[in-house]
């Protein structure tokens, strides 16, 4: 079932919550909105539900314009961050509440429930009170009252930030499994990268109210559409540092080694992922200042004319602080923002025709 937000913007007096904001969920698509907190995702999520009224703009579900309906006549169900599970109650009636409370007919009941307690695990704890359940057996249960629905589309805000990081992991993929095997057109709020990249068929990530980037996770990765989204997807984060003049054109460092012939400097900003550099025995020279060791990486802390640069390398490095290295990448790893507005750009304006060539043959050799 699809669902399109067409300008929608929430007004808290003088305070945009929500400022404008357009997309579309295609059916059985899994869309997650994405943002620090106090970005507007809850609240634009709770727009669509239909548990606030919108300011201006329309929703529509299924083509349907469902702006002004209440959320029981909008088709689809919803799972908070709370759980918002009856402590009195035990699993089976907290999961079948509201079929009971909507008049379906018995059997029809018990037909739902068998199938919601055999896709989640809980045929053994169906008498069970949400106070003895661990918290993720809490948030299956949450779950299973919004499958039992049966509703075409499911929204979700940050159901899984109150576990712990062994839970969310299995919880993530439980979650993506159950989407998939029952075609659920499915909403998820999140402020947690590794949950949106790992889950999203689709990422819309916000800020201070308003849409930055709407992309599938490997443009989010590999062309941020600016330095905030650079810097918000990957851990560690994108390397962004200024470019500075050199002979001929630009470089990392005041009369460096020339990466960007005819180029002027003061217009852009240098960005590459730090698994995208290498440690080699020429290339960018620059110092050591710290690493952390991972197990199966370590994070390799190097200065470049007063720049912090982090580079991820595999395994153990031995590296003393102070220590000079030689840093390489592909050229097609590089990303440049404009120093400017901080917006990705994909093509360069030269700052003047003439300019050798660089020495390596390739951007940073």
């Amino acid at each position: 079932m699809q669902i399109e937000i067409r300008d929608v913007r929430k007004d808290y007096g003088r305070v945009q919550a929500v400022r404008g904001v357009s997309f579309s969920v295609e059916e059985g698509q899994l869309l997650v909105i994405l943002g620090p907190s106090g970005c507007g995702k809850t609240t634009l999520l709770r727009l669509i539900a239909g548990l606030e009224p919108v300011t201006s703009g329309t929703i529509h579900i299924a083509g349907t314009d469902v702006t002004h309906l209440p959320p029981v006549k909008r088709n689809i169900s919803m799972v908070f961050q709370s759980y918002a599970l009856f402590p009195h109650l035990n699993v089976r009636e907290n999961i079948i509440f509201g079929l009971k409370v909507r008049k379906v007919p018995a059997d029809e009941i018990e037909r739902r429930l068998k199938r919601v307690v055999d896709l989640l695990g809980l045929s053994g704890r169906l008498d069970s009170k949400p106070g003895e359940l661990s918290g993720g057996m809490q948030q299956r249960v949450a779950l299973g009252r919004a499958i039992i629905a049966e509703k075409p589309v499911t929204l979700m805000d940050e159901p899984l930030s109150n576990l712990d990081a062994k839970l969310r992991n299995s919880m993530r993929r439980e979650i993506c499994s159950l989407q998939r095997r029952l075609g659920i057109t499915m909403i998820y709020v999140t402020h947690d990268q590794v949950e949106a990249m790992t889950m999203a068929d689709r990422i819309v990530l916000m800020r201070d109210g308003q849409i930055v980037q709407d992309d599938s996770p490997e443009n989010f990765y590999e062309r941020p559409a600016n330095t905030f989204v650079a810097r918000f997807i990957g851990t560690p984060p994108m390397n962004i540092v200024p470019l500075c003049p050199t002979q001929g054109g630009a470089a990392l460092e005041p009369g460096g080694r020339l990466l960007f012939p005819g180029m002027d400097p003061d217009r852009y900003l240098f960005g590459i992922r730090p698994e995208n550099l290498r440690l080699a025995e020429s290339g960018q020279p620059a110092m050591v200042t710290g690493r952390e060791y991972l197990g199966s990486d370590t994070f390799v802390s190097c200065e470049i004319h007063g720049q912090e640069v982090i580079v991820r390398t595999r395994g153990r490095r031995n590296i003393r602080e102070g220590t000079v290295v030689h840093l390489t990448w592909d050229p097609g790893d590089v990303n440049l923002f404009d120093a400017r507005t901080q917006e990705r750009v994909d093509s360069v304006v030269p700052a003047r025709k003439e300019g050798r060539e660089n020495p390596a043959g390739s951007i940073g050799g």
